[in-house]
């Protein structure tokens, strides 16, 4: 069964959150796929996750790379999965895609600020009960730590 994360962001960019959040992902040996909604984004993403810290880095590339198949974590606008992903993030936005039910695991990123972001989210929340996915909701604590509100 497809498990749906929700993590709303309060007071934090996506790129403050997404780089432990595919840590743990890359540690656990899953294959990714971060979807954006524009090639600037993941542009942007791209040359983000090679200088997020001082002493590592997340090996990663982008769809429009010749290896992408073989990437770890794959950056791309698209809805197809070309690196075998079991875990799809969606960011600023990307719609869900088709064959969501395919992953094992898809986390929705969202902005906790913008009431168009919440409004989608929500809709999307009970699009994933509809389908039966399991869905949980995250919100950072006053320390940022992740807490499952629900």
């Amino acid at each position: 069964m497809t498990e749906m994360l929700f993590y709303h962001l309060h007071r934090q960019p996506v790129e403050r959150v997404l780089p432990s959040l595919l840590e743990k992902s890359y540690e656990r040996g899953w294959k990714v796929i971060v979807q954006a909604s524009t090639d600037e984004r993941v542009d942007a993403l791209d040359a983000h996750l090679w200088t997020y810290k001082d002493d590592g880095f997340l090996p990663h590339g982008t769809a429009r790379e010749q290896e992408a198949a073989q990437q770890p974590i794959l950056l791309m606008t698209g809805e197809h999965n070309p690196n075998g992903a079991t875990v799809r993030f969606l960011i600023d936005g990307a719609p869900v895609p088709e064959d969501a039910d395919a992953y094992e695991r898809i986390v929705l990123i969202f902005d906790g600020e913008d009431e168009d972001a919440v409004a989608a989210a929500r809709t999307r929340w009970g699009e994933a009960k509809s389908k039966g996915f399991a869905v949980t909701y995250w919100q950072p604590d006053e320390q940022g730590r992740w807490v499952k509100k629900a």
